[in-house]
């Protein structure tokens, strides 16, 4: 979908990721609003103007599409010949108007792209800026803890289909931990905050090549000191976000090991939390027992044997591979996504498009 984006004006299935964004946002309160325009952004104009809809749902969606196309144009002249080839750009957008944009926006955007800095605010770098800048300025509507948990659930279906390889992933990490946490014997409120560390722990894969995230087998030294670098990350893009003081932490833990192995921190064995602990080993669970391209999900009497070793080695709290071991069934049901599915992650809509990919 990504390679379509950005390689071609208009493709066969250009509708997908529009459903999939729509069905992302229509269950959460906070941004429903936009998902009837998410919907409509790859509507040409000429289709979507007759359709039932508000005209600023109409004006929304089309301005959507247009601002997606002439950042496709310019993204490879970001930083280098922008100036020098947005008059191309702006033809070819020009030559659509009426037919893919709306002739009042296209109007409106050769008026705005007059001024130089109209292009050269679009660099990356620039517009890391001004989103931080956005980021500043105070919002006095707070998000409930159940609309934190759909908000974080919305970021792990992106994080996971970064790759093939991690589908329903972290998803599935979250559920597990919250599973895990409320039979340790944790308050609910905690319980529901676990399973947002685990929704966004791997989101620092965000930062991750992809052609070492969809490598269909070992990674070489060199890559795996790249992957390694994903908790990280995780930790870095969560801690500025105010009322997640402990879940990054939490979420960046992942990888660590209570006798000190692990990366990226290698914390003592008393500032590894028990929500860290639990986080860890739903980690460890749901990736063995996950389907991958390149292998089978392992039995769960193989993952159980792993994880004494892990209990043995001191790399794991073994209080929370007891749990498991006292309930493997029904682990091993929500590890691989069998029971508690949720309806904001659009699966049946990716499943019809990859059917038809593969016949």
């Amino acid at each position: 979908m990504h390679n379509s984006l950005v390689n071609h004006f208009d493709w066969e299935d250009a509708d997908l990721h529009c459903q999939i964004g729509h069905h992302l946002l229509q269950g959460f309160e906070p941004l429903n609003r936009f998902a009837i325009p998410v919907l409509y952004h790859h509507t040409p104009w000429e289709e979507l103007k007759n359709l039932s809809l508000s005209p600023q749902e109409k004006r929304m969606a089309n301005l959507i599409f247009l601002a997606d196309r002439i950042d496709v144009m310019s993204a490879a002249h970001y930083g280098k010949d922008i100036l020098h080839t947005k008059g191309e750009i702006v033809r070819s957008i020009v030559s659509y108007s009426g037919s893919y944009f709306d002739p009042e926006m296209v109007e409106a955007f050769q008026k705005s792209e007059a001024a130089e800095s109209f292009w050269i605010a679009l660099e990356g770098h620039h517009i890391t800026r001004y989103t931080w800048d956005m980021g500043r300025f105070e919002s006095k509507k707070l998000l409930t803890i159940h609309q934190l948990k759909q908000f974080s659930l919305i970021l792990s279906y992106i994080v996971d289909q970064k790759s093939p390889f991690t589908a329903q992933h972290s998803t599935l990490v979250g559920r597990l931990g919250h599973y895990l946490a409320n039979r340790y014997g944790l308050l609910e409120d905690q319980c529901d905050k676990i399973e947002i560390a685990g929704f966004l722990h791997d989101i620092g894969k965000l930062r991750i090549p992809d052609h070492i995230l969809d490598k269909p087998g070992a990674l070489t030294e060199f890559e795996r000191s790249i992957m390694n670098q994903h908790s990280y990350e995780t930790f870095e893009i969560l801690r500025h976000i105010d009322g997640l003081e402990e879940i990054p932490h939490w979420a960046a833990f992942h990888h660590e090991g209570i006798n000190g192995t692990g990366y990226p921190f290698h914390p003592a064995e008393r500032d590894l939390s028990i929500e860290a602990r639990i986080i860890a080993v739903a980690d460890i669970f749901q990736a063995l027992v996950q389907d991958r391209p390149y292998r089978a999900g392992m039995k769960i009497d193989q993952v159980m044997a792993i994880l004494d070793e892990f209990v043995e080695g001191g790399k794991v709290d073994p209080s929370i591979v007891e749990i498991i071991r006292k309930d493997q069934q029904h682990c091993f049901q929500i590890a691989r996504g069998e029971v508690d599915e949720n309806p904001l992650i659009p699966f049946p809509i990716l499943m019809r498009y990859y059917s038809k990919k593969s016949s």
